[in-house]
């Protein structure tokens, strides 16, 4: 299961992330999500547990936790929209006739 932490405080590390969710299941990845231009922490990640159940328990016991001074969202990730990021981005420029 896909879990998405939100809230996170920017000095929240991928360890600190991975010891906080293995004290209820096996952790498979940990992603701290970064800024593509600064390559800056933007406050969320992502964390696969590979047994449903375990990730349910670290959802119900890690959401509005504290983790750096502010308090988690935690919950299972939903799918990406359709339409967001990855796009190629529009014109702009000057007219062309």
């Amino acid at each position: 299961m896909k879990i998405y932490v939100g809230n996170m405080a920017f000095s929240v590390t991928e360890p600190q992330l991975r010891t906080a969710f293995e004290a209820y299941g096996v952790v498979e990845d940990v992603a701290v999500i970064n800024d593509r231009d600064t390559g800056r922490p933007k406050g969320f990640a992502f964390v696969t547990m590979p047994n449903a159940a375990e990730a349910t328990a670290a959802i119900n016991a890690l959401n509005e936790t504290d983790l750096g001074g502010r308090n988690l969202r935690v919950n299972e990730a939903r799918p990406r929209e359709e339409g967001r990021g990855g796009g190629s981005g529009g014109g702009g420029g000057r007219n062309r006739w």
